[in-house]
């Protein structure tokens, strides 16, 4: 804006204010908007920079930070079995999973294994916008089962025990299918493994109490609590000793990882070719005979 006196106007303060002309303003802000929208259009919207897309360039696949093994089998991938398939894999460690999915849908990496399908449907539910689908079946079981640090067994549990399940729904059903599989619940006759919540449980003659943590909290409280129902990673992370882990059936296929890939980049050369190298069955044979590997996965059935 300009300042011009005015002497003339005896309400001022002895100024009157003029303002500028706005469409230089106005076309800045446009030239802004476009430039945004370009950006959107070129690196976010047809992927046509994403490495998915890329003749030669390395494909990152994301694995939750948290997992060593996930890391090992994404390696042994790169080093033994993507060169196979005229493809580049590098290991990418993550840890929030929204993240992880965004990554994936955008382009960014070309895919992850740190997810069940009933994990990934929760996300896509919370977060429309994603573009994500499984590109494998089961391609390994995560050890999941009941942790005790005061019972050898899961017969010991006492009358009135409490119990934690994981607090996100997928994986809490998957704590409830668990218990029925200890014989210490029974369930509705025709309830959805994928969906089973305390409703569904028909019989609990023990009276178990339930508590619900996340990740990160269980492996504190074992000390706290009768049993706990979760993630071999986490209370292996945390120094637990793998003997607490006292019931520890393979996990149902609903509940095993499987590889996800960005729905716009699956059927490009780079991502097709990184499939088949997931499917190869040496891998497999790794995820069995691994010493360090086969503590938090087992094989699965990715064809």
């Amino acid at each position: 804006m300009t300042i011009e006196e005015s002497p003339a106007d005896t309400n001022s303060h002895g100024f009157t204010l003029q303002k500028r002309r706005k469409w230089p303003l106005i076309a800045i802000a446009v030239a802004v908007v476009v430039a945004i929208a370009g950006y959107f259009l070129l690196f976010r919207g047809n992927g046509s920079h994403s490495a998915n897309e890329t003749a030669g360039a390395t494909l990152g696949v994301v694995y939750l930070d948290s997992n060593p093994a996930e890391k090992a089998i994404i390696e042994y991938i790169g080093a033994h079995i993507a060169p196979d398939y005229g493809v580049k894999v590098a290991a990418v460690g993550l840890g929030d999973s929204t993240q992880i999915n965004s990554a994936i849908s955008d382009g960014r990496y070309a895919g992850t294994i740190f997810q069940h399908r009933h994990w990934l449907r929760q996300v896509l539910d919370a977060n429309p916008g994603f573009k994500e689908q499984a590109a494998t079946g089961p391609f390994f079981h995560w050890v999941f089962g009941i942790w005790s640090d005061k019972y050898r067994s899961v017969q010991d549990l006492p009358d009135g025990a409490t119990v934690s399940l994981l607090a996100d729904p997928a994986n809490n059903a998957q704590g409830i299918w668990y218990l029925a599989q200890a014989g210490l619940i029974t369930l509705r006759p025709g309830a959805d493994v994928t969906a089973l919540t305390q409703k569904d449980i028909a019989t609990n003659p023990k009276n178990l109490k339930f508590t619900l943590l996340d990740f990160g909290a269980q492996p504190r409280a074992l000390p706290d609590l009768d049993a706990i129902v979760g993630y071999a990673e986490s209370f292996l992370a945390a120094g637990v000793s793998e003997d607490k882990l006292i019931f520890a059936p393979k996990s149902p296929d609903e509940f095993a990882s499987v590889l996800t890939v960005g729905s716009n980049y699956i059927d490009t050369p780079n991502v097709q070719n990184l499939i088949k190298a997931f499917k190869d069955p040496r891998v497999q044979s790794f995820i069995a005979d691994d010493p360090e590997v086969k503590k938090l996965a087992l094989p699965g059935d990715p064809a």
